[in-house]
């Protein structure tokens, strides 16, 4: 059964990084910003260094068997999250992975209803093995490619999940509206002039007719599918298929 959202109820979500200072300037401003001073979203960075036992606050160490470069220890991280679980329940701990799921925007709208997320910035190779299987519930991916660390793809998901909270946006159909909701592209947008340098607007979006621009726009976004991503609708193709069998 969908769980459904209580909208009195203002999602947390808390990011731990090595980094904190890069995550300033993303959640500072737009709509994160105007998300959690209304008290829709509350984001809340911690610097593991913070939670280090060690006198230097150290958070990595050498990987045993000699591989290179350095790994995320597990005390900080487990006393980052022992104590942020000390003093709520947390539906979703995430950790930034290269090998984790694909985030896509299913996962932005499972996200969303939930209550309270950790989110974990991996850095250098990684971290310790003991973290993903004893304190993470689910990894995830941004692409196919490796990134200096976590906090951009932590970035990126808090944008995806919050921009969908009742409230966030001031016009919460346009979140619904967005490409990959309905597992396509969206379809052209125009606005005025309806003709500038001999480029016009195609007649039937000023035409008044709500079911016909509906028709244009559905036609017009599978149309735009087929040509930039046909990958998508092979996709659904392979899900109705496996559906029905």
């Amino acid at each position: 059964m969908k769980k459904s959202r209580n909208f009195a109820v203002k999602m947390r979500i808390d990011i731990l990084t090595v980094m904190p200072e890069l995550l300033d300037s993303p959640f500072g401003h737009s709509i994160l910003k105007r998300a959690a001073m209304k008290g829709v979203a509350e984001i809340c960075v911690h610097n593991l260094r913070d939670f280090s036992d060690d006198k230097h606050r150290r958070t990595d160490d050498y990987a045993f068997g000699g591989r290179a470069g350095m790994v995320m220890t597990v005390q900080p991280i487990d006393a980052a999250i022992a104590h942020l679980k000390a003093q709520r329940t947390y539906d979703e701990i995430i950790y930034t992975s290269p090998d984790g799921e694909l985030f896509a925007q299913k996962a932005a709208n499972r996200l969303s209803l939930l209550n309270n997320i950790i989110i974990l910035c991996g850095h250098y190779k990684g971290v310790d093995q003991r973290v993903r299987e004893h304190l993470i519930t689910k990894e995830y991916s941004i692409g196919d490619y490796v990134l200096t660390g976590g906090e951009l793809p932590a970035a990126v998901m808090v944008d995806c999940i919050v921009r969908l909270l009742p409230g966030a946006m001031s016009d919460e159909t346009s979140a619904l509206t967005d490409s990959f909701q309905d597992g396509l592209l969206s379809p052209p947008v125009y606005t005025r002039p309806a003709e500038y340098n001999g480029w016009k607007v195609p007649d039937i979006l000023m035409g008044g007719n709500e079911r016909q621009i509906n028709e244009w726009n559905e036609n017009a976004a599978y149309e735009r599918t087929a040509l930039l991503r046909p990958d998508l609708l092979e996709e659904q193709t392979l899900k109705n298929t496996s559906q029905s069998s």
